[in-house]
């Protein structure tokens, strides 16, 4: 057998031919020629009349003229397995099909009908068009077979949408990438179920459902979980699966939107700053669109609440409603992102969430990382430094204390029930017009038999002679920055 190649601009078709194309005779060249040219087609490259002219619609009268001057032309290029189930004729998925022609131009097959589907074949004939991403080419009639027996558990499921904007993704984690965004109602092809890693809902907790190998009818393949499908066997027959003209339209804002992680505002100041309250950080309040779900979570402090939707609709430039809740989002730039919601007494309220230049776990990394610098720099200069009338103060490379003889600091300054050991935290950042006084700020926080630490805080300036600290009230404190200094502040100097 010769595999033949029938080329012209822009198209190309495969065909299994047998050797006897080689012996042709001149008569049946001739009938050759005239049904091609009839089509539009030639072989050998060219087009006659229309330079470029394309031949859709040509592959069933090929097929059929080269099987009526040569008898044997009944050769396949293999067998194949129907992933999508056929209307006309009606065949459902899972069967295999001898495979003649494959069109690059077209994008389609030409498949033989099993006997026990032509009654279902409106034109009579006995072969068919399928469009290459729905028909699974395998090789071999037995290795059909043991692809169709593989494919026997899912060859009749397929899947409902039940929420606009479903995506498909690359990978089985719904933080993978997107290849495809689902309609409300849209018929998809499950090809298998596989492993991944779970879905969750908006309070992190797993969604219940499973990871699906998908495929839609114009041949996107990827991978959905199920908590927002409706999964139906399907055995022929039409399925209503086509999209609307308006689905078809994409919108790159929504997709930018739906791929960034937003974080509250002051998540942005901080990391903007560089004063990162880890305390703060480590809540990882978000809002989540919640694509995968159905189910949209705002999380901030002071709020948790979530929202299920059935779709997202654009409403203004840059803006959508998400139907079915009280619940809006604009994009007002790159990297700022105001939600609307209606709270319990129907108020609108206004939140703003942005993006951050890396994940809250690695500005975490970094802060922590820029306080253990700054904490055995005091170990260095150290680790021990003694006052005269206030005692020894001793900083141990592990970030505990130990502060002797600091009587004349009770109480006013340090409580009366704690310990002279503690934890020391370099959480404090200075306010503008202390940074070029002072080395830094820190927290002792005292051990206690009643409490859990008792927090006391100090600027600090390390010299060549020793360490100066200057008492902190709690009033001068604006969150976790040392906003100003005590109008009659209590300074400590301390020698190495």
């Amino acid at each position: 057998m010769t595999i033949f190649l029938f080329t012209y601009p822009s198209a190309l078709y495969t065909y299994a031919l047998p050797r006897q194309i080689r012996g042709m005779t001149k008569d049946r060249q001739i009938r050759y020629d005239n049904l091609m040219r009839g089509t539009g087609c030639l072989p050998t490259g060219r087009t006659r009349g229309k330079p470029g002219r394309v031949c859709t619609g040509a592959l069933l009268f090929l097929l059929a003229f080269l099987c009526g001057i040569f008898p044997s032309c009944e050769r396949t290029l293999g067998w194949g397995m129907l992933l999508w189930s056929a209307e006309d004729p009606d065949i459902p998925s899972g069967t295999i099909l001898p495979v003649y022609i494959r069109s690059n131009i077209d994008h389609a097959w030409v498949a033989g009908i099993p006997e026990a589907y032509l009654s279902t074949r409106r034109d009579g004939l006995d072969k068919f068009e399928i469009p290459l991403p729905l028909l699974e080419l395998v090789g071999s009639r037995r290795a059909a077979l043991n692809r169709a027996e593989e494919f026997k558990e899912y060859a009749l499921s397929y899947a409902e949408t039940l929420q606009d904007g479903l995506p498909i993704r690359e990978e089985t984690d719904n933080g993978s990438r997107r290849v495809y965004r689902l309609r409300a109602g849209e018929i998809i092809k499950i090809l298998s179920k596989n492993q991944g890693t779970p879905a969750i809902n908006t309070t992190g907790d797993p969604l219940p459902g499973d990871w699906y190998k998908v495929l839609t009818r114009d041949g996107n393949i990827g991978y959905c979980f199920s908590y927002r499908l409706r999964i139906f066997e399907h055995s022929g027959g039409p399925l209503n699966a086509e999209r609307g003209e308006a689905e078809n339209t994409e919108d790159p804002d929504l997709e930018f939107a739906l791929s960034r992680n937003w974080y509250p505002e002051s998540y942005g100041i901080m990391a903007a700053s560089g004063k990162i309250d880890i305390e703060e950080l480590s809540e990882k309040w978000q809002f989540l669109p919640g694509q995968d779900s159905g189910l949209a979570r705002i999380h901030t402090a002071g709020l948790d609440r979530t929202f299920p939707y059935t779709g997202i609709r654009r409403d203004g430039s840059r803006a959508w409603h998400f139907e079915g809740a009280p619940l809006q989002m604009a994009l007002r730039s790159e990297s700022l992102l105001a939600v609307q919601y209606s709270d319990e007494g129907g108020a609108m309220r206004t939140l703003l969430f942005v993006t951050l230049p890396s994940s809250p776990e690695n500005i975490i990394v970094q802060e922590t990382e820029r306080r253990n610098a700054l904490y055995q720099n005091l170990v260095a200069q150290g680790p021990g430094f003694t006052s005269s009338n206030y005692g020894t103060l001793s900083f141990a490379a592990n970030g505990r204390f130990v502060w002797d003889e600091n009587s004349l600091l009770i109480p006013q300054i340090i409580p009366p029930s704690t310990l002279n050991s503690g934890n020391v935290e370099m959480r404090l950042f200075l306010g503008p017009s202390l940074e070029a006084l002072y080395s830094g700020a820190f927290t002792l926080r005292f051990d206690s038999a009643e409490t859990a630490g008792f927090p006391v805080h100090f600027l600090y300036t390390l010299d060549s002679q020793g360490l100066r600290l200057e008492y902190v009230n709690r009033e001068n404190l604006d969150g976790s920055t040392v906003a100003r200094r005590s109008s009659s502040p209590v300074i400590i100097y301390f020698y190495k």
